[in-house]
Protein backbone atom coordinates (compact mmCIF):
# COMPACT_ATOMS: atom_id res chain seq x y z
CA UNK A 1 0.00 0.00 0.00
CA UNK A 2 1.22 3.48 -0.88
CA UNK A 3 0.23 6.61 1.07
CA UNK A 4 0.51 10.05 -0.50
CA UNK A 5 0.07 13.16 1.67
CA UNK A 6 -0.49 16.08 -0.70
CA UNK A 7 1.82 18.91 0.32
CA UNK A 8 0.45 22.10 -1.22
CA UNK A 9 -0.30 25.50 0.34
CA UNK A 10 -3.83 25.64 -1.13
CA UNK A 11 -4.57 22.20 0.29
CA UNK A 12 -3.31 23.29 3.70
CA UNK A 13 -5.31 26.53 3.57
CA UNK A 14 -8.61 24.87 2.68
CA UNK A 15 -8.06 22.13 5.23
CA UNK A 16 -7.47 24.74 7.95
CA UNK A 17 -10.87 26.31 7.28
CA UNK A 18 -12.51 22.86 7.23
CA UNK A 19 -11.03 22.09 10.64
CA UNK A 20 -12.35 25.31 12.20
CA UNK A 21 -15.41 24.51 14.32
CA UNK A 22 -16.99 27.87 13.39
CA UNK A 23 -17.15 26.96 9.67
CA UNK A 24 -20.81 26.43 8.73
CA UNK A 25 -22.12 23.55 6.62
CA UNK A 26 -22.52 25.46 3.31
CA UNK A 27 -18.95 26.76 3.54
CA UNK A 28 -17.72 23.33 4.61
CA UNK A 29 -19.37 21.69 1.59
CA UNK A 30 -17.92 24.20 -0.85
CA UNK A 31 -14.40 23.92 0.56
CA UNK A 32 -14.55 20.12 0.71
CA UNK A 33 -15.56 20.14 -2.96
CA UNK A 34 -12.59 22.37 -3.86
CA UNK A 35 -10.18 20.34 -1.73
CA UNK A 36 -11.23 17.06 -3.31
CA UNK A 37 -10.54 18.47 -6.78
CA UNK A 38 -6.99 19.32 -5.68
CA UNK A 39 -6.55 15.82 -4.23
CA UNK A 40 -8.06 14.27 -7.36
CA UNK A 41 -5.34 15.86 -9.46
CA UNK A 42 -2.75 13.78 -7.56
CA UNK A 43 -4.98 10.72 -7.23
CA UNK A 44 -5.44 10.38 -10.99
CA UNK A 45 -1.77 10.41 -11.96
CA UNK A 46 -2.02 6.67 -12.67
CA UNK A 47 -5.36 6.77 -14.46
CA UNK A 48 -5.22 4.51 -17.50
CA UNK A 49 -5.13 6.14 -20.91
CA UNK A 50 -4.76 5.01 -24.51
CA UNK A 51 -3.45 6.78 -27.60
CA UNK A 52 -5.86 8.70 -29.80
CA UNK A 53 -5.12 10.19 -33.21
CA UNK A 54 -6.65 13.61 -33.79
CA UNK A 55 -6.23 16.61 -36.07
CA UNK A 56 -5.65 20.07 -34.66
CA UNK A 57 -6.41 23.16 -36.78
CA UNK A 58 -2.73 23.01 -37.78
CA UNK A 59 -1.69 19.37 -38.13
CA UNK A 60 -2.43 15.74 -37.19
CA UNK A 61 -1.12 14.58 -33.82
CA UNK A 62 -1.50 11.80 -31.29
CA UNK A 63 -2.88 12.47 -27.84
CA UNK A 64 -4.45 10.31 -25.17
CA UNK A 65 -7.95 9.53 -23.97
CA UNK A 66 -9.20 7.63 -20.95
CA UNK A 67 -8.91 3.90 -21.53
CA UNK A 68 -11.84 1.50 -21.43
CA UNK A 69 -13.33 0.28 -19.22
CA UNK A 70 -13.82 3.73 -17.74
CA UNK A 71 -12.71 4.42 -14.16
CA UNK A 72 -15.32 3.83 -11.46
CA UNK A 73 -15.77 6.41 -8.70
CA UNK A 74 -17.24 4.95 -5.51
CA UNK A 75 -18.27 7.29 -2.69
CA UNK A 76 -18.88 5.59 0.65
CA UNK A 77 -22.26 6.79 1.91
CA UNK A 78 -23.15 9.16 3.34
CA UNK A 79 -20.16 11.46 3.84
CA UNK A 80 -18.42 10.31 0.66
CA UNK A 81 -21.21 11.93 -1.37
CA UNK A 82 -19.84 15.30 -0.35
CA UNK A 83 -16.66 14.46 -2.26
CA UNK A 84 -18.28 13.22 -5.46
CA UNK A 85 -18.67 16.49 -7.39
CA UNK A 86 -15.06 17.49 -6.70
CA UNK A 87 -13.83 14.15 -8.04
CA UNK A 88 -16.11 14.13 -11.10
CA UNK A 89 -14.89 17.59 -12.07
CA UNK A 90 -11.64 15.95 -13.18
CA UNK A 91 -13.18 12.64 -14.32
CA UNK A 92 -16.48 13.67 -15.92
CA UNK A 93 -16.68 10.53 -18.10
CA UNK A 94 -16.08 8.12 -15.22
CA UNK A 95 -18.89 5.88 -14.02
CA UNK A 96 -20.22 6.17 -10.47
CA UNK A 97 -21.16 3.43 -8.05
CA UNK A 98 -22.32 3.71 -4.45
CA UNK A 99 -21.39 1.75 -1.36
CA UNK A 100 -23.24 2.20 1.92
CA UNK A 101 -21.20 1.20 4.94
CA UNK A 102 -21.75 1.93 8.62
CA UNK A 103 -19.34 1.69 11.54
CA UNK A 104 -20.49 0.15 14.79
CA UNK A 105 -19.49 2.76 17.37
CA UNK A 106 -18.86 0.09 20.02
CA UNK A 107 -16.88 -2.48 18.03
CA UNK A 108 -15.61 0.04 15.40
CA UNK A 109 -16.28 -2.66 12.76
CA UNK A 110 -17.83 -1.77 9.40
CA UNK A 111 -20.75 -3.50 7.71
CA UNK A 112 -22.39 -3.00 4.29
CA UNK A 113 -26.03 -1.92 4.23
CA UNK A 114 -26.42 -0.89 0.57
CA UNK A 115 -24.56 -1.03 -2.74
CA UNK A 116 -25.09 0.00 -6.32
CA UNK A 117 -22.17 -1.45 -8.26
CA UNK A 118 -21.59 -3.68 -11.28
CA UNK A 119 -21.40 -7.37 -10.38
CA UNK A 120 -18.20 -7.72 -12.41
CA UNK A 121 -15.44 -5.15 -11.90
CA UNK A 122 -12.75 -7.07 -13.75
CA UNK A 123 -10.12 -4.72 -15.16
CA UNK A 124 -11.61 -1.66 -13.47
CA UNK A 125 -9.73 1.14 -11.76
CA UNK A 126 -11.72 2.30 -8.75
CA UNK A 127 -11.51 5.59 -6.87
CA UNK A 128 -12.99 5.28 -3.40
CA UNK A 129 -14.14 8.47 -1.67
CA UNK A 130 -14.15 8.46 2.14
CA UNK A 131 -13.48 11.71 4.03
CA UNK A 132 -11.89 10.20 7.13
CA UNK A 133 -9.43 7.31 7.29
CA UNK A 134 -9.77 6.87 11.05
CA UNK A 135 -9.80 3.29 12.32
CA UNK A 136 -9.41 1.97 8.78
CA UNK A 137 -12.12 -0.67 9.11
CA UNK A 138 -14.62 0.94 6.74
CA UNK A 139 -12.12 1.62 4.00
CA UNK A 140 -10.57 -1.85 4.29
CA UNK A 141 -14.00 -3.46 4.00
CA UNK A 142 -14.84 -1.28 0.99
CA UNK A 143 -11.61 -2.16 -0.79
CA UNK A 144 -12.14 -5.87 -0.14
CA UNK A 145 -15.70 -5.55 -1.45
CA UNK A 146 -14.46 -4.03 -4.71
CA UNK A 147 -11.54 -6.40 -5.22
CA UNK A 148 -13.77 -9.39 -4.53
CA UNK A 149 -15.73 -8.29 -7.60
CA UNK A 150 -12.58 -8.07 -9.70
CA UNK A 151 -11.32 -4.48 -9.37
CA UNK A 152 -7.58 -4.53 -10.07
CA UNK A 153 -6.46 -1.02 -9.05
CA UNK A 154 -7.72 1.00 -6.06
CA UNK A 155 -7.08 4.61 -5.11
CA UNK A 156 -8.71 5.97 -1.95
CA UNK A 157 -9.16 9.72 -1.63
CA UNK A 158 -9.50 10.96 1.97
CA UNK A 159 -9.56 14.44 3.46
CA UNK A 160 -7.72 13.23 6.57
CA UNK A 161 -5.96 10.09 7.75
CA UNK A 162 -4.70 8.78 11.09
CA UNK A 163 -1.57 6.62 11.50
CA UNK A 164 -3.60 3.90 13.23
CA UNK A 165 -6.02 3.74 10.31
CA UNK A 166 -3.26 3.47 7.75
CA UNK A 167 -1.56 0.73 9.77
CA UNK A 168 -4.78 -1.26 10.08
CA UNK A 169 -5.59 -0.80 6.41
CA UNK A 170 -2.18 -2.12 5.41
CA UNK A 171 -2.54 -5.06 7.80
CA UNK A 172 -6.03 -6.01 6.58
CA UNK A 173 -4.97 -5.81 2.95
CA UNK A 174 -1.95 -8.06 3.45
CA UNK A 175 -1.85 -10.62 0.66
CA UNK A 176 -4.11 -8.60 -1.62
CA UNK A 177 -2.53 -8.70 -5.06
CA UNK A 178 -3.98 -5.35 -6.11
CA UNK A 179 -2.18 -1.99 -5.95
CA UNK A 180 -3.76 0.32 -3.36
CA UNK A 181 -2.95 4.01 -2.93
CA UNK A 182 -4.28 6.37 -0.27
CA UNK A 183 -4.26 10.07 -1.18
CA UNK A 184 -4.95 12.47 1.70
CA UNK A 185 -4.62 16.13 2.59
CA UNK A 186 -2.98 15.41 5.96
CA UNK A 187 -1.76 12.66 8.26
CA UNK A 188 -3.00 13.70 11.68
CA UNK A 189 -1.60 12.83 15.12
CA UNK A 190 -3.71 9.94 16.39
CA UNK A 191 -7.16 8.59 17.23
CA UNK A 192 -8.92 9.36 20.49
CA UNK A 193 -10.67 6.72 22.62
CA UNK A 194 -13.85 7.11 20.54
CA UNK A 195 -12.06 6.42 17.27
CA UNK A 196 -12.09 10.03 16.06
CA UNK A 197 -9.08 11.62 14.37
CA UNK A 198 -7.16 14.16 16.48
CA UNK A 199 -7.04 17.08 15.80
CA UNK A 200 -9.30 16.11 12.89
CA UNK A 201 -12.34 18.11 11.91
CA UNK A 202 -15.16 16.33 13.72
CA UNK A 203 -17.77 14.12 12.08
CA UNK A 204 -17.47 14.81 8.34
CA UNK A 205 -21.03 13.72 7.58
CA UNK A 206 -22.53 15.96 10.25
CA UNK A 207 -20.45 18.92 9.14
CA UNK A 208 -21.38 18.39 5.49
CA UNK A 209 -25.09 17.84 5.97
CA UNK A 210 -25.96 18.68 9.58
CA UNK A 211 -26.85 16.31 12.42
CA UNK A 212 -29.55 13.88 11.33
CA UNK A 213 -31.66 11.86 13.73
Amino acid sequence: MRTLVVDHPLVAHKLTVLRDETTDSPTFRNLADELVTLLAYEATRDVRVEDKDISTPVAPTTGVTLATPRPLVVPILRAGLGMLDGMMRLLPTAEVGFLGMVRNEETLEASTYAERLPDDLSGRQCYVLDPMLATGGTLAAAIRFLTDRGADHITAVCLLAAPEGCARLEEELTGLDVPVTVVTAAMDERLNDKGYIVPGLGDAGDRLYGVVG
